[in-house]
């Protein structure tokens, strides 16, 4: 069913149907409306797209990777490991973008969507798998809405019930600019915890994309770290496994703790959450624009009269680029920069 997702330009009135027709429903379930994207009076918005967020970048990874379809889909059709720095930095603008380019969202969810067409296969255990499974997309999706909520509780001050409900429904509508399949998405916010507890208990795994992502000790550098020595690489890379070990285990649902093995005690439970807290007093001190991601920042810049409502997206920086045999594969973000 194909559904008119065209968005209205603010400033000019004039229609973007061209360009946003391809963000048409990829299968059943289709829309009422077209989506309505995020603005600046909702709690994604305060929450999603700061830089505190990548405190989670190895617990949004290993949460992802453990469904089995899409860390078979990892494993068997990704570069992440050959280049994880830039990778995990250029993603963040077009996932970012999807909550906070206005009335270009929905093109941008399209983008986002339409780099996994193609990605299926087999398993090493004979299970077919696809990214663009709507049980396998909307588990992406979850992941980030849940990482919103993490982040507003462990490092932004907390969220009241009504917020937590607040983010339930914004989540709805941001993934309503994948033009995706709504039937995955759980009604209610109670739903969506039997959803999260289910996933958690009953489907996830222990797979080898998970344990990769979780190990740093292979990652390269980012390109913009080749003057650093080798050895002093490697001194950095046990450091940050020892810290990301630390703030990851400690996001983790016990499920998912007992499922991979780890221990967790009330000790390191207090400090985890003292270490959140400081997190938070820390970034109030700091003028609010220079917490945000610049997909972020440019958007509320738009809010706010600092630029055009109209002014081009901002992309990821040349540094962040896939290696160059890769820059004209559809599956890749690579924009000209």
């Amino acid at each position: 069913m194909t559904q008119d997702t065209s968005a209205v330009h603010p400033a000019t009135g004039s229609s973007d149907t061209e360009s946003v027709s391809v963000g048409c429903p990829v299968s059943g379930g289709g829309y009422d409306a077209p989506p309505q994207p995020l603005g600046p009076d909702s709690l994604t918005w305060r929450y999603f797209g700061q830089w505190t967020g990548m405190l989670q970048g190895p617990w949004a990874g290993s949460m992802q990777n453990m469904h089995p379809q899409l860390g078979a889909a990892v494993e068997q059709h990704s570069i992440f490991f050959l280049e994880r720095m830039p990778r995990l930095f250029r993603s963040v603008y077009p996932i970012g973008g999807v909550v906070f380019d206005g009335y270009r969202a929905p093109t941008t969810g399209a983008q986002v969507r339409d780099y996994h067409i193609g990605i299926k296969g087999v398993d090493d255990q004979g299970r077919r798998y696809s990214a663009l499974n709507p049980d396998v997309f909307y588990w992406a999706h979850a992941t980030f809405f849940k990482s919103t909520l993490l982040a507003a509780e462990w490092v932004g001050g907390g969220l009241t019930e009504a917020q937590k409900r607040q983010l339930f429904d914004e989540h709805v509508e941001w993934y309503r600019m994948y033009g995706m399949s709504m039937r995955p998405v759980p009604k209610t916010w109670e739903e969506f915890g039997q959803y999260w507890d289910h996933m958690c208990r009953n489907v996830l795994e222990d797979n080898w994309a998970t344990r990769t992502v979780l190990d740093l000790s292979t990652m390269p550098k980012h390109p913009s770290l080749e003057w650093m020595p080798t050895w002093l690489w490697r001194v950095n890379l046990a450091v940050m496994q020892r810290f990301f070990n630390f703030t990851t285990v400690g996001l983790f649902d016990p499920a998912v703790r007992e499922l991979l093995g780890y221990t967790w005690s009330p000790r390191q439970e207090r400090l985890h959450r003292l270490f959140g807290r400081t997190v938070y007093r820390v970034t109030r001190l700091v003028p609010r624009r220079m917490t945000m991601h610049p997909r972020k920042r440019s958007a509320w810049d738009r809010a706010t009269g600092r630029l055009p409502v109209d002014a081009p997206l901002v992309e990821t920086p040349r540094r962040n680029l896939p290696p160059v045999e890769y820059r004209d594969d559809p599956h890749f973000y690579s924009p000209k920069v």
